[in-house]
């Protein structure tokens, strides 16, 4: 027996026993495909990120037999090899242990063309993106050590502005973010429900928005509409529309929110960072959503009523 085959034992899980299988599918270049529950109380990790995969069920000759079945059934997948990695052991709310054989597989398609029949989504993530995501520590640490032992492109963060310090002590730089309004051609504006677990305003509607790092606000507001929703914005057809000078939190950072109108674009919205939205809707201005972001609404108000600028928070 040679190392590997060693290796592949350890992986194995005793068929006899009754156990779930899942698998762990990555696109070659360092992404992970995930599965958003449904918030649904009772079953197993509701309304978290986890892996696609299932229990063993009586006509399953095997575990890989099982986890092919629940990717063909929940999301009509097949992946050509599958191959045993490990053997992890997750605990249900009630503290009854279970054993899931582990099949790693490499497939590089297009989640939003997989007929999903249960759960809300799948998507591609990045390791040092999913601690942002509600999901199991054990899942995240099996993604992790996947990772580490099957090396991928990494990105390299944009430099982030710093705190400039004056003769008088340190000056605080507002911070810039840009908004985009889109208004249909019945007279609808576009907005983002934000995930539960985000950051900043979770299970809110929001504008499609971002912060300006190392960019123009111009193309920091043509990037983040194909990076969250597959848009194309030529910057030729936008005009600033609205400024909200904000400080959110008592004490907090000012932020310079701008807001701009795009007279035209192309693509229809889709999520495709479900880690800050989880959906995209078009609202009549007399009825928009609740929650909605403060701001939001004081820009939306705004704009109705031809002002340029508003400020919020400063008194």
């Amino acid at each position: 027996m040679n190392e590997e085959t060693s290796q592949l034992n350890s992986a194995l899980l005793p068929e006899h026993e009754q156990a779930n299988a899942s698998a762990l599918i990555h696109d070659g270049a360092g992404a992970y495909l995930l599965h958003l529950r449904d918030e649904i109380p009772g079953i197993w990790e509701p309304g978290s990120w986890s892996l696609l995969g299932g229990g063993r069920e009586p006509g399953d000759r095997s575990l890989e037999e099982t986890v092919r079945r629940e990717l063909r059934e929940e999301a009509g997948l097949d992946i050509p090899s599958l191959v045993p990695y490990a053997v992890e052991e997750a605990r249900s709310s009630d503290g009854t242990v279970v054993p899931i054989q582990i099949f790693a597989g490499q497939w590089n398609g297009d989640p939003a063309s997989l007929p999903l029949t249960e759960g809300v989504m799948l998507h591609w993530f990045r390791p040092d993106v999913m601690p942002r995501l509600r999901m199991a520590p054990s899942t995240l640490d099996l993604v992790r050590r996947h990772a580490e032992t099957h090396p991928a492109a990494h990105r390299t963060p944009r430099p982030r502005p710093a705190r400039v310090a004056t003769a008088g002590g340190s000056t605080v730089l507002n911070g810039v973010g840009v908004h985009l309004y889109l208004e249909n051609a019945d007279g609808e504006v576009l907005l983002g429900l934000r995930h539960p677990d985000s950051a900043y305003a979770g299970s809110t509607w929001h504008f499609l928005a971002g912060r300006c790092e190392q960019e123009s606000a111009l193309a920091c507001l043509v990037r983040e509409a194909q990076e969250e929703a597959g848009l194309l914005i030529e910057p030729g057809d936008v005009e600033l529309t609205h400024v909200v000078h904000l400080v959110d939190t008592p004490g907090g950072r000012p932020l310079m929110q701008m807001i701009f109108r795009a007279r035209q674009w192309s693509g229809t919205p889709e999520v495709r960072e479900p880690d800050k939205c989880t959906g995209w809707g078009w609202w009549h201005l007399d009825e928009l959503p609740a929650p909605i972001v403060p701001f939001t609404r004081a820009a939306i108000d705004g704009i109705r009523a031809g002002r340029l600028y508003t400020e919020m928070g400063w008194s």
